[in-house]
């Protein structure tokens, strides 16, 4: 079979205007870039024809290295929906260049269920986080023009909280010291930076409703506090406009097509490991707008995601999913039990077996807000009819529906089946009215118990020192009715990446506390977890060329 990036290559691009023009949007009031991507102004949304739109989530079980597919399962859905004759549309998020250039390669979906321009999406794009990173950094530096203007007086902050972002794994850039060879270069001080997706700035930008609430939410930063004690946001600094300006563009959602010249909206990218993990709220919202079917996905496992998702997203936005698709490898269900890397691809039913216990507390989670539930299983070539057999009866066993997904090597003919399947649960089995794992009079502290111990199996949660002063002035500024996003490994359960499976009985340590009062919620940053990741020993950069014209080594 052709690569990826081979069979990129091989489709020829519909002209973007035909592919509004499915969507039923007016090609003229596009702003593009290009013949083959473009920005949909956010006026274009239409409250009353969302109504009528079925939202689907897409989300999965614990990762692992072995993959799981939840893009391609996304990308492939929608194809077999619209191959079926259902109009739909996928909503995902941008890729970042750091895993992009790291450990994983592109994030555009795989085999013949991609988004396309591939190149063009896994790399610059349309900017959008370009001008994230250059909104946070300049209010960094205006930030630390303040500080050097106002030495000495009673105007200047005595703890900074802002820090720098960049869209690169570098972990040599989490901590730093700025300001250093004399006064004239500015006051020395710690810092670091962070990568983009974790920017406060790109939660604000897929939150936000329009570029008004948007400047509101810029304004709220907190920057840092005072000699006694308040806050210094943004708005103080008196730069929310100008910041705002930067991101005039970049609140628009991007249209792009698919394999099969289907709609597809992709934008903003927080990670669902270290932010809440969900495409805008925007770009969800203008698909449920053009589109019968929406497709979107939740990053990670669904403890991370899909938790966030509910919990924040769907909270603050006021939408909630027909069905929640948990989407699982044999690979994977065998890491999960205990069978080693090098063996997941051979025949062991007691491994897979044994990974059910991951799959079933995922699907009790789901289950806990309300909703329908389907499995979906990536097919691989060397998957036995027996494995499958069993992970399908398991699943009716538990009232949970099944489907195969084989988009990735026959796009949405491969994938006809799994969207008949999905039309029957929308039909006859939609999901409940959404239930949340907390209630916004909750304490930060009993919403980060509630999440610990009901979605992730913990025993207990103990609360670090540092953390324990953030929980303070929470609740001297206010904003205990925020939500919690939780950051930790993707990896497990726990905040311990090595504990595959589904472990219980452990504590939830959470080390410090961010406050991310533009963006509205609260970031409880668990166990060893790092917002600025590193680069793996062989970086996916080695590669990635261009030959003759042509860009190799994307996936």
């Amino acid at each position: 079979m052709k690569t990826d990036i081979e069979i990129a290559g091989s489709i020829q691009l519909d002209k973007i205007s035909d592919v509004a023009n499915k969507a039923g949007i007016n090609a003229e009031e596009l702003h593009q870039y290009g013949k083959h991507i473009a920005k949909i102004p956010v006026s274009f949304i239409d409250d009353q024809k969302m109504k009528k739109s079925s939202l689907i989530l897409v989300t999965a079980i614990t990762p692992t290295k072995a993959g799981i597919g939840k893009t391609t399962t996304s990308i492939g859905l929608a194809l077999g929906l619209n191959k079926i004759g259902k109009k739909t549309i996928v909503a995902l998020r941008e890729p970042s260049l750091g895993p992009c250039f790291g450990m994983k390669g592109g994030a555009a979906g795989g085999g013949y269920a991609q988004v396309l321009p591939m190149e063009d999406i896994n790399l610059h794009f349309t900017g959008d986080f370009h001008a994230i990173t250059s909104a946070h950094n300049m209010i960094t530096a205006l930030l630390d023009n303040y500080l050097y203007r106002n030495r000495g007086t009673d105007n200047y902050l005595k703890e900074v909280v802002w820090k720098r972002v960049l869209d690169v794994n570098d972990r040599s850039l989490r901590y730093i010291v700025s300001g250093l060879n004399g006064s004239e270069n500015g006051v020395p001080a710690e810092t670091g930076f962070e990568i983009t997706p974790a920017s406060e700035i790109m939660a604000i930008l897929c939150l936000s409703s329009d570029i008004e609430d948007l400047k509101r939410r810029i304004g709220n930063i907190i920057l840092g506090y005072s000699a006694n004690g308040n806050v210094f946001t943004v708005k103080d600094l008196g730069v929310a406009g100008a910041i705002t300006v930067l991101l005039k563009d970049a609140i628009n959602p991007n249209l792009v097509q698919t394999t099969e010249h289907s709609p597809a909206i992709i934008h903003g990218g927080p990670f669902a490991n270290i932010a809440h993990g969900c495409n805008s709220l925007i770009a969800t919202k203008m698909a449920m707008s053009h589109a019968d079917y929406v497709i979107t996905e939740a990053g990670f496992g669904a403890d991370l995601g899909a938790e966030k998702f509910f919990n924040i997203k769907c909270r603050k936005g006021q939408i909630s999913p027909k069905l929640t698709i948990i989407v699982a490898t044999t690979q994977a269900l065998k890491m999960h039990g205990n069978v080693p890397i090098e063996s997941i691809k051979e025949r062991n039913t007691e491994g897979l077996i044994k990974g059910f216990a991951n799959l079933d507390k995922h699907i009790a989670n789901m289950k806990s807000f309300g909703q329908s539930v389907m499995v979906a299983l990536n097919r691989y070539g060397f998957d036995s009819e027996e494995e499958i057999e069993l992970i399908r009866d398991h699943c009716h066993q538990l009232g949970v529906s099944f489907a195969l997904n084989d988009s990735f090597t026959k796009g949405g003919k491969g994938a006809a089946g799994f969207a008949e399947e999905v039309v029957r649960q929308v039909e006859n089995n939609p999901s409940q009215a959404l239930r949340f794992t907390y209630e916004n009079n909750d304490s930060i502290e009993e919403k980060i118990n509630k999440i610990a111990k009901s979605i992730y199996g913990a025993a207990s949660v103990r609360i670090g020192d540092k953390a324990r002063k953030k929980l303070a002035l929470i609740e001297k500024q206010g904003i205990n009715h925020y939500p919690v996003c939780i950051a930790k490994t993707q990896y497990s359960f726990s905040d311990n990446a090595h504990a595959y499976g589904t472990p219980t009985g452990f504590t939830l340590t959470v080390n410090d506390i961010v406050i991310n009062n533009g963006a509205e919620f609260i970031v409880a940053i668990a166990g060893s977890i790092m917002r600025m990741p590193g680069l793996p020993a062989v970086p996916q950069a080695e590669y990635i060329d261009i030959i003759h014209g042509n860009i190799v080594g994307l996936s």
